[in-house]
């Protein structure tokens, strides 16, 4: 089972991915809205994986990804975003995202990238 913090600024978003996290017998430690959120939150809750929307208020994922990375290089970072264009793949996972999932999000796939990454 793995400890998840859900980053994106749709509640709606995050409810849908905290029902598929919990049918998948995982668990959300934390949730947050904005990347500073998502960013100052990481070191307190020190989840095993990070579940990472681009587009939000205050710092984008992208940024907040490359700030996390500096906290702690080794944290799993898997971006979930309706923008996946190859250009914005690249920039993720050039920030240290390990992953990128695209919205609408399969069930499935978001497993298969927990597990991936546990």
């Amino acid at each position: 089972m793995a400890n998840i913090m859900l980053c994106d600024d749709a509640l709606f978003m995050r409810s849908a991915i905290r029902k598929m996290v919990e049918e998948a017998k995982h668990s959300v430690v934390c949730e947050v809205g904005t990347g500073v959120e998502a960013v100052e939150k990481y070191s307190q809750v020190k989840p095993d994986i990070v579940l990472m929307d681009i587009t939000m208020p205050d710092m984008d994922g992208i940024e907040a990804t490359k700030r996390i990375i500096d906290i702690d290089p080794n944290a799993k970072i898997i971006i979930v975003s309706a923008m996946g264009q190859m250009e914005m793949v690249i920039k993720a996972i050039t920030a240290g995202a390990k992953d990128f999932v695209v919205k609408p999000i399969e069930g499935d796939k978001l497993q298969f990238c927990i597990r991936k990454y546990m």
